[in-house]
């Protein structure tokens, strides 16, 4: 008997989204019985061709009601919980990232509980942290500087909070870093770059040595995958991150190393965001330790994957 014997019914919250639909399909070759929640109108052009495949279900996690009785119905065996607004610079509605990300985890971690579901993962974000000058450990205390980063780290207290409690699912916050890879939003900075490199422009960047962590999303699939280990865990947190910093210079020269095209880059062309920092790493020693979990690609190998992918589909224009 594996996982999907195991864990099955499987549900799994903000499936239209890049990592979202990038574990859907995951799961789906894995064998699990999959059932996806989705926002009435969202796009989901992340899962044509296994739409048929999925057990779809139309439903806003803040009506409460709503969700009680869809887990009630589903009775999922475990949650994948990645439903969230904000993380994006153009979803700016403060109320609605506060909704959606703590009220709505509040009202699906209920309804979990109501039905016994063994084990609920959250995806969280490195945002929770704020700017640090050494690696992010678990241990760090949150310096949130966004009102999505404020919701994420609700979240992630909410997760801990009720999954520590006698008697309730297992629940994980896995904190992602700077995910990427197939499946992407078009308009972020990795697929940015390959179209434009694809194409022989110029790539158009902020500072050079602005940093993160970039952790390729099939190695973040892994993490959420391991649901034997995440069942043993109540109210854990655990950095999903390489370990190892990346800058935009280094970003750069993997995408026109894998396209082939030694186009120009223009530093300094694009206005550096908010958020923007020279360091950006995350410390992965206690993902290592209690889900024998690493990152197994490199940047360059990540973006070597991306680039095949992008050939072979054709990637997406941006909207």
């Amino acid at each position: 008997m594996g996982p999907a014997d195991r864990f099955s019914p499987l549900l799994v919250t903000g499936a239209a989204g890049f990592v979202g639909a990038y574990l859907t399909r995951r799961a789906l070759e894995a064998g699990f019985e999959v059932h996806v929640v989705l926002r009435s109108g969202a796009d989901g052009w992340r899962l044509e061709g296994v739409l048929d495949r999925l057990r779809v279900h139309h439903v806003d996690l803040i009506d409460a009601a709503a969700v009680t009785e869809l887990v009630g119905e589903v009775r999922p065996r475990a949650v994948w919980h990645l439903a969230a607004h904000g993380a994006y610079e153009w979803q700016d509605d403060g109320r609605r990232i506060l909704q959606a990300n703590v009220l709505g985890t509040f009202n699906l971690l209920e309804a979990a509980v109501a039905v016994k579901t063994r084990v609920v993962v959250a995806a969280g974000s490195s945002s929770e942290y704020g700017f640090r000058d050494s690696p992010m450990s678990e241990e760090d205390r949150l310096a949130p500087n966004s009102v999505y980063a404020v919701g994420k780290a609700a979240q992630a207290h909410l997760v801990s909070l009720m999954g520590a409690r006698p008697g309730t699912p297992a629940m994980v916050s896995l904190r992602l870093f700077s995910v990427y890879g197939p499946w992407e939003e078009p308009r972020r900075l990795i697929p940015t770059l390959i179209r434009r490199a694809r194409a022989g422009l110029p790539l158009e960047m902020a500072a050079r040595e602005t940093a993160r962590d970039f952790v390729y999303v099939d190695d973040v699939a892994e993490a959420f995958l391991a649901l034997d280990r995440l069942c043993e865990l109540g109210g854990e947190v655990l950095n999903i991150g390489s370990g190892v910093q990346s800058t935009l210079a280094d970003v750069a020269d993997a995408v026109r190393d894998a396209v082939g095209h030694a186009v120009e880059v223009r530093w300094g062309a694009v206005a550096a965001r908010r958020w923007d920092a020279t360091c950006w790493q995350a410390d992965p020693a206690r993902a290592a330790r209690l889900l024998s979990w690493r990152a197994r690609h490199s940047l360059r190998e990540g973006i070597a994957r991306t680039v095949e992918w992008v050939q072979a589909t054709g990637g997406r224009d941006v909207a």
